[in-house]
Parts: C-alpha cells; sequence; structure tokens
C-alpha cells in the first residue's frame, strides 16, 4: 500500500478508479483502432507516422534546431493528414461501428438463420428428417408438448446433432424450437398435427406437425423430408416445397423484416393515437366555456 500511496499521492480509491478506467478505455480504443487498420494500406502508414514521431522526440532531445522545426510544422497539420490519407479507411471504419452498434440483433438473426439454413440443407442430403420451429410473437410453448427444456445458443453442429437417428437419442423424432432470443429452447418437440384434408397425399407426419404449428400460432416451421431429400417451409397454414438454400435464407429475411416493419407500423399507429387523444382533450378543454357563455344568452 505505502508505494501505491507514494506514487499517487493523496489521491482518493474514486479517483485511482477513474484513472484505471481511463488507462483501460485508451488502451481499447487503440485496440480496435488496430483491428480496424490491420491488413491495409492504413497500417503502412501509421507505423510511418509512428517512425515521424520518434525521430521528433529525437530530435527536440537532442536540440536538432532545423529537423525539430520541419517536423514540428508536419505534425501541427497531422489531423489534416490523416483526414486525407485516411478517408476511405476512417469511412470503412464509422461504418463498422454504426453496423456493432445499431445492428447486433440483425447481425444475431442472420447468423442463427445461416446456421439453420446450413445444418437442414445437410440434412437433406443425407436424407434424415427434421423440424425447427421459429418462435415468433405468439407463444407456443401450450402446443409445443413433451420434448426437452434447453437453452443453448444456435449452430449448424449443435442443429444437426440433435436429428441424428439413434436409439439413445430420444430427441431426433420430434421439432426443435427456436425461441424469440434466438436460442433453442427446447427439442424433441411433439407439435399438433394438422387437421387439413386438402394437403397432399404424400405430405407425411412430420410435414403434418409442421403445417399445424403454423396453423395455430405466426411460428415459422421448417421441414426436412427424409424421403424426398428436400426442405420446406411452413407458414400460416400453408406449404412450399422444395426449396433452395437461397431461397430458404430470402424467404427467413423477408418474414423477420416485414415483422420489424409490421411493429413500427403499429407503434407509430399508437402514437398517433394517442396524440390525437390529447388534441381532442385539449379542443375540448377550449371549447368548454364559450359553449358556456352561449347557454347564458340564451337563457
Amino acid at each position: 500500500m505505502s508505494w501505491l500511496q507514494a506514487l499517487t499521492g493523496d489521491t482518493s480509491w474514486t479517483r485511482l478508479l477513474v484513472m484505471a478506467l481511463d488507462i483501460f478505455v485508451v488502451f481499447y480504443l487503440i485496440y480496435r483502432v488496430l483491428l480496424i487498420i490491420r491488413g491495409t494500406r492504413a497500417q503502412q502508414m501509421v507505423l510511418g507516422i509512428a517512425i515521424l514521431g520518434f525521430a521528433f522526440f529525437i530530435a527536440e532531445r537532442l536540440q536538432m534546431t532545423t529537423l525539430s522545426w520541419i517536423l514540428n510544422s508536419i505534425i501541427s497539420y497531422f489531423i489534416i493528414i490523416i483526414i486525407v490519407l485516411f478517408q476511405q479507411d476512417i469511412r470503412r471504419g464509422l461504418t463498422r461501428l454504426g453496423q456493432v452498434m445499431q445492428s447486433g440483433q440483425s447481425y444475431q438473426l442472420v447468423h442463427v438463420v445461416d446456421e439453420v439454413v446450413s445444418a437442414l440443407m445437410q440434412l437433406a442430403k443425407q436424407r434424415t428428417g427434421a423440424i425447427v420451429v421459429f418462435e415468433r410473437e405468439a407463444g407456443i410453448s401450450a402446443f409445443a408438448e413433451h420434448g426437452k427444456d434447453l437453452d443453448a445458443r444456435v449452430s449448424r453442429e449443435l442443429v444437426m446433432a440433435l436429428f441424428v437417428p439413434s436409439r439413445i437419442n430420444a430427441l431426433h423424432d420430434g421439432a426443435v424450437v427456436v425461441n424469440k432470443r434466438l436460442r433453442i429452447s427446447r427439442a424433441g418437440v411433439l407439435l399438433p398435427l394438422s387437421q387439413q384434408v386438402s394437403l397432399a397425399g404424400d405430405l407425411g407426419t412430420r410435414h403434418r406437425a409442421a403445417i399445424g404449428i403454423t396453423e395455430e400460432t405466426d411460428a415459422i416451421a421448417l421441414v426436412v423430408s427424409e424421403e424426398r431429400g428436400e426442405v420446406s417451409l411452413c407458414l400460416k397454414g400453408s406449404i412450399a416445397r422444395d426449396l433452395e438454400e437461397e431461397e430458404v435464407r430470402n424467404a427467413l429475411s423477408s418474414l423477420f423484416d416485414s415483422e420489424k416493419e409490421t411493429k413500427k407500423v403499429e407503434e407509430e399507429a399508437k402514437a398517433a393515437a394517442e396524440i390525437g387523444k390529447a388534441f381532442a382533450g385539449l379542443a375540448g378543454t377550449v371549447d368548454e366555456p364559450s359553449e358556456r357563455g352561449t347557454h347564458g344568452k340564451g337563457s
């Protein structure tokens, strides 16, 4: 403790914590900048600027007047030089920062969709049946019977492992549920079967279960046929069969994007309704005195 007090004087613990946080933030920012410029032409330029700064330091120490004056003049315009030389890299770095700050959830959705679709396409090639259900606004716990409760990060390897047909894998015959938090919440789930009589005769129990859950909720179900090795998408009691990998990705992205737009429209409509009520109440308050004055004159 004595050496720390001797180094910092009478500095309080609060100030020490602020200093430590300050140093951590600076080092983290430097680290992020180095990650951004790694592999770009800016990497060599930053090295050149560091050498220039070191040369200025040495020139100042050795009192080399002319060289110090030249380097000092260059350093005075460092900000302008950096903006001119690194404008593309600065733009790219700011774009990445904005993407990280604004679309963390979007990135997670893209990742989950990629992992699930890749797994199902691989299962289709191996003629292994599977059902993956994406939970949306309506909860599906009331319709998802039995199964095993999980709370696992979605990955291609895990999705494939859950559907490996084996006597020791009791979960492979049921469905996997991806919840609203984009995590695998349950596996080996028994879904309600569709009672539609107009469904194609070659659709078995697995497909009727995938369609059935979309009749009861707003969930999206992906189903793999082990007989035909095809991937289908079910929504609102309908089925789109034998889809290509890119078609499944685009369909899921469009469905989730439209869900966000619907929420946005609903929120804007609610806000507009509240504003309308507020104006109506204000108008009623203003009109009351004039109405009373009119009634007074008539009586």
